[in-house]
């Protein structure tokens, strides 16, 4: 599962799951572009990984904007003259709510930033990708994705449409030798997700339905992204693959 001198974009790296992704990655040996909104938030972070030994360089990305976008690209290029693996792991819901009740805002937002900016960086890196014959493209999908909870449906419909962007991607960019997956994390315990595991009667409803009955932490997702971002998993693509500890089951 080595990564030795991969280039990888990790996006919404600045904390959570995004941050343990890239750290993992780093710690495996990729050579790390880590991006979020605030430059200020992945120089914090890439101040960390540097004293670890990681190579890495931070690149401000607001995902929803498209010169941001195109500019996250043009400056890994050229900083490292390549790119290996892209982890499409920023994301966004910024209402809560029956579908009917979300203004047109919203739902703008969620779908730029949780589909355009995963659909768009994807083709973007495609060039570079073709041009080595080799290549892994990871989504960070949900399993709201998958199962609708209350509240949040404008984001379910944004992840579940991403699991379908990575089929067709998988399916059209397969011949030139690029991989591309979902993963669908359950309930992972990071500072966004704090006040559902502070309520003991939500966390309990979610226990009992949970097959492994214990809480996600960041490490399970990015031991998963680091399995398909490396050779180990050169035979995987078009997957959809949950980490829930068997929520969904």
């Amino acid at each position: 599962m080595t990564l030795n001198d991969k280039v990888a974009i990790i996006t919404g790296a600045s904390k959570g799951i995004g941050k343990a992704i890239a750290f993992a990655m780093g710690q495996a040996g990729a050579r790390l572009v880590i991006s979020s909104r605030k430059q200020e938030a992945v120089d914090m972070v890439a101040a960390e990984f540097e004293a670890e030994g990681i190579s890495v360089k931070a690149i401000a990305c607001n995902v929803g904007k498209a010169d941001q976008r195109k500019a996250l690209i043009e400056q890994t290029i050229k900083a490292f003259n390549g790119i290996d693996i892209l982890v499409n792991n920023a994301g966004a819901n910024p209402a809560f709510g029956p579908t009917l009740s979300i203004e047109d805002w919203a739902y703008d937002k969620t779908m730029e930033v949780n589909l355009r900016g995963p659909y768009e960086l994807s083709r973007l890196v495609h060039p570079y990708m073709k041009a080595a014959a080799s290549g892994s493209i990871i989504n960070i999908s949900s399993v709201e994705g998958l199962t609708p909870n209350h509240g949040l449906g404008i984001y379910s419909i944004s992840k579940a449409a991403l699991i379908m962007l990575t089929k067709v991607h998988a399916m059209e960019w397969g011949v030139d030798h690029i991989r591309v997956n979902a993963i669908c994390p359950g309930f992972i315990k990071t500072k966004l997700s704090q006040a559902i595991f502070d309520n003991k009667q939500l966390l309990n409803g979610i226990m009992a339905k949970q097959a492994l009955k214990q809480e996600g932490e960041v490490i399970d997702i990015a031991g998963l992204a680091c399995l398909l971002a490396s050779d180990a998993s050169k035979f995987i693509t078009g997957t959809a693959i949950t980490a829930d500890g068997g929520l969904t089951i």
